[in-house]
């Protein structure tokens, strides 16, 4: 229960997370629970903010027919209800730009507190879902170095091949929004930047002696010993936002500093990330509003992002609000890559990186091997430099930063190492794909950055998704001038009725003008609506009559409709012929339909 309301927030800070994080993989957290009943029906996990941190705020989806989804008055009233039911003083903080309603539960509740609560929720019948506001973190593991060559562009071991890329385009007309800590002013990156916002709700947090506003700056992220939390050290600031912001559109062919992948963009910093990390709820608006969705007290976004960067992550998988916002700025046309994570852990286990809808990148050292930090798994896409600088400081990533320990000092260069500095890699390889050929949809760019990948040099145990990525055959291949696009799109808008815990619909797609195999990584996007999507089980059927599971069915997962692009490995079947999606709800009160569904080759 709550004790007090006048201690200021505590929040987990960027390197306990980090360091957690490594560690994730082999530490089990014994969990005091009110009884065996309440620890099944809310497991841990959905109870905190950080691992074993309890969470402060809950993220409440409604499904689209409750009052509470569209009135702000009502959803008050219905945090009041719960509060009283558990015996907690809940108070309804804001409406995110997905719709969901953040729910403030104050300071020093236990986790058994916070799993009380989310019990109410879970029992209404009107909540769609209930999640944690969850702490995100950066992704990288900064080191002082001298400045050097950038390898990563160019070196033929494990470059990215960008210069091959620079005759087709540069970046040219793109906008990519970095959602990270901020920008601190550099030359070799200022000409590049665009206005922002700074999403950071949380004062204390933002380190900047306010909340939101137009000024994404970035004051720095430092920490005092035991800031964030008890035994911690001190930190002087990451500025990183910065590095990563540098390595997609650093300023090139300007007599100094580093190039930048897609120097043609423009970089709009979005800031989510301070002191001690930052909250899904202030992420989900920033994907929200950077993608041109509407998020209230905020203006309208004059530099919709056709790229969005998120270089951060934390522990758990992806929740189904941070999904929501995902599948939301997809839908708009916006492409959105994101850092696997640095704890040598299966990616699954880590958000965003396990979110559908996102190319998801992991990250590979000088050698051309997986980086030793990096994740790895089925939800990883792609594979870009990301460096170690644990040996030999130049086998790290340079870019842009800036040299105060606490408040911008100087600005110069430094070498980092992370998946952090490998999904701006792909991020700027977006950008440069879009300048090329605006026409292109995230799917699309999904597709062609994988089926132009080449092989990785060295080794990945765990897999690194479809390989290194190739920014020369990747930029000529959809802009016309060879290589294979992986953009050729099959689709059918025959709308099909799902009957409610019935026999298994079918949906087929006659694909014809293909030569060989399918690819392995074949794209299935699902647009299903459904008022209880955890019925539902959904398979793709091959022409041999083969099935690939896209979806399996879900007593936990409440909420509506199946909006997301799957990634198949169709490698063994032959192309061309009729495919199917089979499509069966698996339990009763529940009804929907297949809206259309496509098939990009």
């Amino acid at each position: 229960m709550r004790t007090s309301t006048s201690l200021r927030r505590k929040l987990i800070s960027v390197a306990a997370v980090s360091a957690a994080l490594f560690t994730a993989a082999t530490t089990s957290v014994a969990v005091a629970q009110d009884s065996p009943t309440q620890e099944a029906a809310v497991p841990a996990a959905q109870a905190e903010a950080a691992p074993g941190t309890p969470a402060e705020r809950l993220i409440v989806g409604y499904k689209s027919g409750a009052a509470e989804a569209k009135s702000n008055k009502a959803a008050e009233a219905d945090a009041a209800a719960k509060g009283a039911e558990a015996g907690e003083d809940l108070d309804f903080e804001r409406r995110l730009g997905s719709g969901a309603a953040l729910v403030d539960l104050g300071e020093n509740l236990s986790r058994t507190d916070v799993a009380d609560v989310v019990a109410e929720y879970r029992a209404d019948p009107q909540v769609a879902y209930v999640v944690p506001d969850r702490l995100n973190k950066p992704l990288a593991t900064p080191n002082d170095t001298e400045y050097s060559k950038q390898w990563d562009l160019f070196e033929t071991t494990a470059g990215m091949n960008v210069p091959g890329a620079w005759d087709v385009a540069t970046g040219s007309g793109v906008t990519v929004a970095v959602i990270d800590t901020g920008y601190v002013t550099h030359s070799d990156l200022g000409a590049n930047i665009v206005a922002g916002y700074d999403f950071i709700s949380d004062a204390t947090v933002g380190n900047d002696g306010n909340g939101r506003d137009s000024n994404p700056a970035d004051p720095g992220d430092w920490t005092a010993a035991n800031e964030c939390a008890s035994g911690d050290p001190a930190y002087g600031s990451s500025w990183h936002g910065t590095h990563v912001a540098g390595t997609i559109a650093a300023v090139t062919n300007n007599g100094k500093g580093v190039a930048g992948i897609a120097y043609g963009a423009k970089v709009s910093p979005l800031r989510v990330l301070g002191k001690c990390g930052g909250y899904d709820s202030d992420i989900i608006d920033a994907i929200t509003w950077a993608s041109g969705g509407t998020v209230s007290g905020v203006p309208a976004n004059a530099n919709v992002a056709k790229v969005i960067n998120m270089s951060l992550g934390g522990g758990g998988a992806c929740s189904t609000a941070t999904q929501s916002a995902i599948n939301a700025a997809v839908n708009r046309g916006t492409t959105v890559v994101v850092a696997a994570g640095n704890s040598n852990a299966n990616a699954s286990g880590y958000s965003p990186a396990s979110c559908a809808n996102v190319i998801s990148v992991a990250a590979a050292d000088r050698q051309g091997n997986r980086s030793y930090y990096s994740n790895y798994g089925t939800v990883v896409d792609i594979a870009a430099p990301g460096g170690e600088t644990n040996s030999v400081a130049a086998n790290g990533i340079l870019s842009t930063l800036n040299s105060g320990e606490q408040g911008p000092s100087a600005e110069n260069y430094d070498y980092y190492q992370g998946t952090s500095m490998a999904a701006p890699h792909v991020a700027g390889l977006a950008a440069l794909m879009k300048s090329a050929n605006p026409a292109l949809t995230p799917a699309q760019v999904e597709s062609a950055i994988k089926t132009n990948s080449r092989a990785l040099p060295g080794t990945c145990s765990g897999g690194c998704g479809a390989g290194l990525a190739d920014a020369a055959k990747t930029v000529q291949a959809v802009s016309g001038s060879g290589g294979s696009t992986g953009g050729t799109t099959f689709t059918s808008t025959s709308a099909v009725s799902i009957p409610d815990n019935g026999s298994a619909i079918e949906s087929p797609i006659t694909v014809s003008g293909r030569s060989g195999n399918a690819p392995s990584a074949l794209q299935v996007g699902v647009d299903i609506t459904h008022t209880y999507r955890g019925d539902l089980v959904v398979d793709l059927v091959a022409p041999d009559g083969s099935t690939y599971r896209l979806k399996s069915a879900s007593s936990s997962d409440s909420a509506d409709n199946v909006i997301a692009t799957y990634t198949v490995n169709a490698s063994s079947e032959t192309a061309n012929g009729t495919w199917k999606l089979r499509v069966q709800d698996t339990a009763a009160q529940d009804t929907g339909r297949v809206n259309s569904w496509k098939l990009t080759f």
